[in-house]
């Protein structure tokens, strides 16, 4: 497994034998990085995939919703907007349920 650091500043994860010499995403020097342990490390790996998934998730609920917004300003028939409707709040939970399990994955340090 590479050895994973962690900026103090802005939690993002470096992959490297050392520490970066800024950190890419706030600019902090070096000496901000700790070294992730292998557990910590293990977790980032491990959930890496599940991560990409919730946020295909997030991504295909949000394009869902517009096609229902263009079935429901068709509004083909009071039925059929009934549909679209439910169909539309449904991807909101289904969005919300993925962000809730990614704030979830963050505050276990699987990110």
């Amino acid at each position: 497994m590479k050895k994973l650091w962690k900026c103090s500043v802005c939690g993002f994860i470096w992959e490297g034998e050392q520490a970066p010499e800024a950190c890419p995403k706030c600019g902090a020097p070096a000496e901000k990085f700790t070294l992730l342990d292998e557990e910590q490390a293990a977790k980032v790996y491990n959930s890496d995939r599940t991560n990409d998934i919730h946020m295909e998730l997030i991504e295909l609920s949000a394009k869902m919703v517009k096609v229902c917004e263009e079935g429901i300003a068709i509004n083909l028939d009071p039925m059929c907007v009934k549909a679209f409707e439910a169909a539309k709040n449904e991807l909101w939970i289904i969005k919300q349920r993925s962000k809730a399990e990614l704030e979830g994955h963050m505050n276990k340090g699987k990110w």
